[in-house]
């Protein structure tokens, strides 16, 4: 794998490594050189098989989670090496987790995962110039420097607030991309006005000393990620909001990186590693009551920088800290206890008062990732005039899986196209979900079908409830 880059732009950190000497990535084979136990844990019981969304597609076993942990042995054991095939296997598993969910002997396949994709990219069996490029620009460079991922969304933003993209598109120059790009135009996302540090202070606190249920301030920390902070800032805005109107006093450091999930997910451990630090180096991990994070994927990695940074002899102690204080925020919520809203949104805002019903898709990484299924209910719920109605087939994933619905087209949109399917069936008029890529995904595949369903966070709609309650009871306190 190449180092990452040391190319000095203006205004921009090159990422190095903290580690104290001693504490070096591995060179050799990474399955063989990891705790066998791992390994061992799979019983080829089969519980796995009808959850796995690739399984399903095409019948074929090495598409199954327990046929990759077969390869993922067999490499372990000596008896074969990583070669292209079993590397485009490896890229082919959405890591959506269902199988840890179905799995009786507890085997944790998101260490596997990683590890097998961590030893696709150290052996070079899918390495080409091209691949190579993109991945040192996008992973190494790009999501390791807040200050270029914002200057790429206010280029974004430029592109779309001027009429350049309509242009662009109605004199049908996009036709000259190659497919995978033109989709990829196709599918840009609307970025905001705004970055989180132009909505949310450093430090803000709540107008009344009592929290929830009368309860003392407690001080946490909010995590803004970096597709969240460009794409979806308001929703880091309304996370804000909520922990305000339950008593908390929040602290958000400005430019926070990418927590290092896209990293730790497509074989880059190293820099995983690295970020990892960075975000552990803006909190006082100590001082807070909770690390609070809003996105599923992002929190399902951000919770085990513990593992990640086993061995590490400057960042072990303070990443174990780390991981048993991070909390999503509906985790965090149900187990603190929250104000039910006096007062729902006003009409003209997404919310179930305006919208009259709405419908929970859930993200792989809260529900297989986190096991946290009831809470995003509960805050849902909790919302008064809300209906939620229970979708078909809700914790099935909905094909974005990070960056799948770029490196695998085709099955993301199978996926996308029966996630859809039963949105419709639901007859509800807004889906919720807690993860940006899946939001991207949905907002996405509504818009073609040209459907009237919105998607929001459920934190959005419970933050709204709350400025509605404001609105409507002036005297009322956080």
């Amino acid at each position: 794998m190449h180092a990452p880059s040391t190319h000095a732009t203006p205004g921009v950190t090159p990422l190095q490594s903290t580690a104290k000497p001693g504490f070096a990535e591995s060179a050799g084979n990474l399955l063989r050189e990891l705790d066998y136990a791992v390994v061992q844990q799979c019983m080829h019981c089969g519980m796995c098989l009808p959850t796995c969304p690739t399984y399903d597609a095409t019948r074929l076993e090495r598409n199954s989670p327990r046929g990759r942990i077969s390869l993922m042995r067999s490499i372990a054991d000596g008896n074969l090496d990583a070669t292209k095939a079993f590397g485009d296997e490896m890229y082919f598993c959405l890591g959506c987790l269902a199988c840890e969910t179905a799995c009786p002997a507890g085997v944790d396949y998101t260490h596997l995962f990683e590890v097998a994709r961590a030893e696709v990219e150290r052996s070079g069996v899918l390495a080409n110039p091209q691949r190579e490029v993109i991945r040192n620009s996008v992973l190494r460079i790009l999501f390791t420097q807040p200050p270029l991922l914002r200057a790429l969304g206010r280029t974004l933003r430029f592109y779309q607030q001027s009429g350049l993209q309509q242009v662009v598109r109605n004199a049908g120059l996009t036709k000259l991309l190659p497919l995978r790009y033109r989709n990829l135009e196709k599918q840009t996302p609307e970025v905001r006005d705004a970055f989180s540090d132009e909505l949310i202070a450093t430090v803000e606190r709540p107008f009344s000393e009592a929290g929830a249920e009368g309860k003392g301030r407690r001080r946490v920390g909010l995590l803004t990620g970096c597709v969240q902070d460009v794409i979806f800032s308001e929703v880091n805005r309304d996370t804000a909001d909520v922990l305000l109107a339950n008593g908390c006093e929040v602290y958000t450091p400005n430019e926070q990186f990418c927590c290092g999930s896209l990293h730790g997910h497509n074989g880059d451990l190293k820099t995983a590693r690295e970020l990892a630090r960075r975000n552990i180096d803006l909190f006082d991990v100590e001082g807070l009551d909770a690390i609070i994070t809003n996105a599923a994927g992002c929190g399902s990695h951000l919770k085990h920088y513990d593992r990640l940074l086993e061995g590490d002899t400057q960042y072990y102690a303070r990443a174990v800290v780390w991981s048993r204080k991070l909390r999503d925020i509906h985790e965090y919520l149900a187990e603190t206890g929250f104000r039910t809203p006096r007062s729902a949104t006003p009409a003209g805002e997404v919310s179930a008062s305006s919208c009259s019903s709405v419908t929970y898709h859930e993200a792989c990484h809260l529900c297989h990732g986190q096991k946290i299924t009831k809470q995003p209910r509960e805050v849902l719920k909790a919302i008064p005039g809300t209906h939620l109605r229970e979708l078909g087939e809700s914790t099935w994933c909905c094909g974005s899986a990070g960056i799948y619905n770029i490196t695998q087209p085709e099955m993301s949109r199978k996926l996308l196209d029966r996630k859809l399917g039963h949105l419709k069936a639901s007859g509800a008029s807004v889906v919720a979900t807690a993860n940006p890529g899946c939001m991207l995904q949905l907002i996405n595949g509504l818009r073609e079908e040209g459907s009237t369903m919105q998607v929001a966070h459920p934190i959005s709609l419970l933050a709204r409830a709350y400025r509605a309650e404001t609105a409507a009871h002036p005297g009322a306190t956080s």
